[in-house]
């Protein structure tokens, strides 16, 4: 059986998370060049920033990297729930001296799409990971096109399936510990969702295509449990949330660092869409999971200045301060160093 070092052409089995809005091209070239297979945000991108940090990893390690893309339905926008959004947000608008009228509306975060994958065509990226299931096939056979292998993620065994059934190369188990954004697409509903370690071995017994386990996995000790337990690999972000090369917020940093981040939960009120982060004042206010929130990612708009004028204030009242339910293997270490004492839990 192909083993994930095999299929990714990887030293190690060991992905790192691709984490929009805390990391650039700095530490998927660190982790790649330690031995895992970095990987790049795009979502948030324009192509001439994804293009040139192509250009930058291509530069700087020649090892395989991964580049990861949202494949969600861009919403139709409406004003009704537009202006109960801004409701909600009244009173802290209020509070900060914002003119909600002055607020733009529009997405945060675009969809993979035939542009994107033109311009991903001059790279070649050896891996390409979906999030909230995947292209359309014309789409997926273009990236398999150039050879790459095609990772996407699964929180129930449904998803793994159908992920398996239309091609990918390997699953990604995100259980509900892991930081950021929720990968689910059949279902919305939140009590489907599993914990890693319950998830896993369902997801290895499901299907036929290399399971790597993500969520909560801080150290080597979990490294080793997930490995016991079927995975083909692992997939880590939170633990990289600290090191140099990542571009986590002073704030965020901070959080992370402190007892706070003992306390994460589901949210929706920062993109419209749930995704674990460190609980904060607007979390605890409005309640974490809010039907106010327009659809993903329209909510992003409404309370982006809020989180501008509370950051320029030095706090995270506002921010999302995205991490999974362990932060315990959140050290200032180097993204190279990081990487070691994860891969002992290989041996």
């Amino acid at each position: 059986m192909t083993t994930l070092q095999q299929l990714i052409g990887t030293d190690l089995p060991l992905i790192q998370a691709p984490m929009a809005g805390v990391q650039g091209s700095a530490l998927a070239i660190a982790v790649s060049n330690a031995g895992g297979l970095g990987s790049l945000p795009g979502v948030m991108l324009s192509p001439d920033v994804m293009r040139s940090e192509l250009a930058a990893i291509r530069a700087g390690t020649g090892k395989p990297y991964n580049v990861n893309f949202f494949c969600h339905t861009p919403p139709v926008p409406s004003a009704e729930r537009e202006a109960t959004w801004r409701a909600a947000l009244a009173p802290y608008y209020a509070e900060f001296g914002i003119d909600a009228a002055n607020i733009p509306t529009g997405p945060g975060r675009n969809p993979f799409s035939a542009e994107v994958a033109d311009l991903l065509a001059e790279f070649k990226p050896p891996v390409v990971s979906f999030h909230f299931g995947l292209p359309s096939e014309a789409l997926m056979a273009q990236v398999h096109g150039w050879g790459a292998k095609v990772l996407a993620s699964a929180t129930t065994v449904e998803e793994a399936q159908w992920l398996e059934a239309r091609g990918v190369d390997a699953v990604i188990a995100q259980g509900l510990e892991a930081g950021g954004h929720r990968g689910h697409f059949l279902s919305h509903d939140l009590t489907r969702q599993l914990g890693t370690f319950a998830l896993l071995p369902q997801l290895v017994h499901a299907v036929k295509v290399p399971v790597i386990a993500a969520g909560g996995i801080a150290d080597a000790a979990g490294v080793a449990a997930a490995m016991a337990m079927g995975a083909a690999g692992v997939q880590i972000g939170t633990a990289y949330l600290l090191t140099p090369e990542a571009t986590t917020s002073a704030l965020h940093r901070e959080a992370l660092k402190s007892r706070a981040s003992r306390h994460t939960a589901l949210t929706n009120l920062f993109t419209g869409r749930p995704a674990r982060g460190i609980v904060n004042r607007v979390m605890r206010e409005l309640g974490p999971i809010g039907a106010a929130a327009p659809e993903f990612p329209l909510a992003t708009s409404g309370i982006a200045p809020l989180r501008a004028k509370a950051e320029a204030q030095g706090n995270g009242d506002f921010s999302p301060l995205w991490s999974g339910q362990n932060a315990t293997g959140c050290r200032e270490l180097p993204a190279a160093e990081v990487t070691r004492e994860l891969a002992q839990g290989f041996h």
